[in-house]
């Protein structure tokens, strides 16, 4: 498990980045202008996103477009998942000795 993936995520606002970044590619620049950023803000945002595997950049011309990358999401998910699914047994386990007790 990639651990830079929580650390980005633990950020409300590259959270609120990879929400507009599902929607489409944008820009630093589209990004800047719909939150209270200055656009090196966002870039240094999408920079730690990238860095986590969840933002790729693509250039066009001097264009350079940011796009969201979803399998980084998908293996967080999945240990979340797995991780709830343990805390679950061992709720039912202690439940279940729990009523067994006189």
């Amino acid at each position: 498990m990639n651990n830079a993936v929580f650390v980005a995520l633990a950020d409300p606002t590259r959270r609120q980045l990879l929400e507009r970044l599902a929607m489409g590619p944008t820009t630093a620049t589209g990004l800047s202008v719909r939150f209270p950023l200055t656009r090196q803000a966002v870039v240094k945002h999408l920079g730690t996103l990238a860095d986590a595997g969840m933002v790729a950049k693509e250039r066009h011309g001097r264009e350079v477009r940011y796009r969201m990358e979803s399998a980084p999401i998908g293996e967080a998910t999945a240990w979340l998942t797995t991780v709830a699914a343990r805390w679950e047994q061992r709720l039912l386990r202690l439940k279940s000795y729990v009523e067994e007790q006189p």
